[in-house]
This record gives C-alpha cells, structure tokens and sequence, in this order.
C-alpha cells in the first residue's frame, strides 16, 4: 500500500524451490509468487487444475525457506476454496502455517467476496485475481478477458466487492491495457499487471517463461529477459561429449590416496590372487 501510494513499482516472480526463491530474494524482488502454474510449468500437468495443496504446501516452504526480504504469496489450487468458506479458511489457515508464506492469493470474482472475507478475518491477507483465471480455463478459455463493455463491468464490479471484502491486492491478466489502468486508479490496494500493460502498480510473470527455460510459445506479453534454456542445454551437451571422450573427470576433480597405500593394497590383494 505504500508503494502504491508513493508511486513505486511493485516486482514479483514466480518461485517454485529454494534456490530459486534464495536468487529473487538476493536480487531485491519484491514479491515472489509461489503460483499454481507450479501445475504446467513444474509437476508436467497441461493446465493448473489437477494441482493440490499438498502439491502447493511442499514448494511453497521451499520458497519461503529461502526468503529474507521477500513478501511470499501461496497460490490456493484449485477446489481449495470454491466449496465453502470453511473449506477456504481452513486451507488458508495450511498454507499460511506450514509453509510460512506471508499472504494467499485466489483466483474469482465477487462471488468470492465471503471467502475472502472470512481469510482476512481470521488474519490472513488475501490477493485476487480477476481477468483471465487459468483455474476457470474449461469456461472462459485462455483469452483477453474484459473488452466488452458487460465483461468490462463485470471486472470492475468484482474488484470493487473484493476490495470492499477486505483483498491486500489483485493480480489482473490478459485484460486491456486502458481497463487495467482504469482499475489502478479507482483501487486503493495494489494492481499486480501479467498481460495488463504498463500501468499497474506492479507486474509478474512466470520465472520460467521470462527466463526463456524452454523452446515453447509464450504468451504476447511475456518478454524473456534471459535465455537461460539455451546456456544450459549448452552446459548439458558439454558434459555429455567430456564425459564420453574421457576429457571430464580429470585427477584435478578427483581425491587422492598416498601411493605407498595402494601399493600395500596392491600387493595384499597379489597375495590374495595367490
């Protein structure tokens, strides 16, 4: 809230393990996102909706484990939530106390306003996530959400409830850029930005995607900031032709042994032969 009211942008990344979160921490993120992408980006699954919590609580204390400084937000998978405000609460109440994440986030409208409420109420702060929601994907399908005007509506509505219900910040993907700066400035917590344009108060992508991890198709709005799939399919392919040319390990990766050891050695097991 700060940082929206002095104008700072606001970075957050995905993290799905320690080191990973141990280098956004040292780098001076702001927020890292243990996201439920952990589904299709990690575990192998095409889309996010077969994902636990158990699948989300054991990467998310990895994560949180390796943070410092870092504000740490648990993604709730889906079905964790969208039964009942108890189901919601309790599952809230796991992910905040076994993994040590600062914050959950979920994905819905104003129908999740009771939801969201009762989790702040028992103490927990809440992020939500309008526009395109991966975990709604059977419905809406992966697509700009909010160019018409009712839809358009809809989405501002639904914030304003959220917000009203008590939400920290919500994350807006694949909505217009001029609709996501309407919201920014008619909410007083934060706009996290994923294919919203530049007007947010923050933005996040997958760590995976900006990092370039592999030769896929990637969304318009994610640029790649490194090509780290490349540098390390490189590496790998090194290793592969040292190893098999005898070139890797050299003795100067090796331990020693004093000689007059493995002559001994050398000769007892002579004797053995004998």
């Amino acid at each position: 809230m700060e940082m929206k009211a002095a104008g700072e942008k606001i970075t957050m990344l995905t993290a799905y393990d320690t080191p990973t979160a141990q280098i956004l921490d040292a780098a001076e993120i702001d927020t890292i996102l243990v996201g439920d992408s952990l589904g299709n980006v990690v575990l192998g699954y095409k889309d996010t909706l077969p994902v636990t919590m158990e699948e989300m609580i054991h990467p998310a204390a990895a994560v949180a484990r390796g943070v410092e400084r870092a504000f740490v937000l648990f993604d709730m998978p889906f079905m964790s939530y969208q039964v009942s405000v108890e189901d919601g609460v309790r599952n809230a109440g796991r992910a905040i106390k076994e993994t040590g994440c600062n914050c959950v986030k979920l994905e819905g409208g104003a129908n999740y306003a009771p939801v969201v409420r009762a989790i702040v109420d028992s103490g927990i702060p809440v992020c939500t996530h309008l526009g395109l929601t991966p975990q709604s994907v059977n419905i809406i399908g992966y697509k700009v959400q909010g160019k018409q005007y009712e839809k358009a509506r809809r989405i501002v509505e639904d914030a304003l409830a959220l917000e009203a219900a008590g939400a920290s910040m919500v994350v807006l993907e694949c909505v217009p850029w001029k609709l996501a700066k309407l919201l920014t400035e008619r909410l007083s917590i934060p706009t996290i930005g994923i294919g919203a344009g530049p007007f947010c108060d923050g933005q996040v992508l997958v760590f995976h995607d900006m990092m370039a991890f592999a030769d896929r198709k990637t969304a318009k709005f994610v640029k790649p900031f490194a090509q780290v799939g490349k540098l390390m399919r490189r590496g790998v392919k090194q290793y592969i032709r040292e190893v098999k040319s005898s070139a890797y390990p050299g003795t100067e990766h090796s331990f020693i042994i004093e000689d007059a050891v493995i002559d001994k050695l050398s000769g007892k097991m002579g004797k053995n032969k004998k």
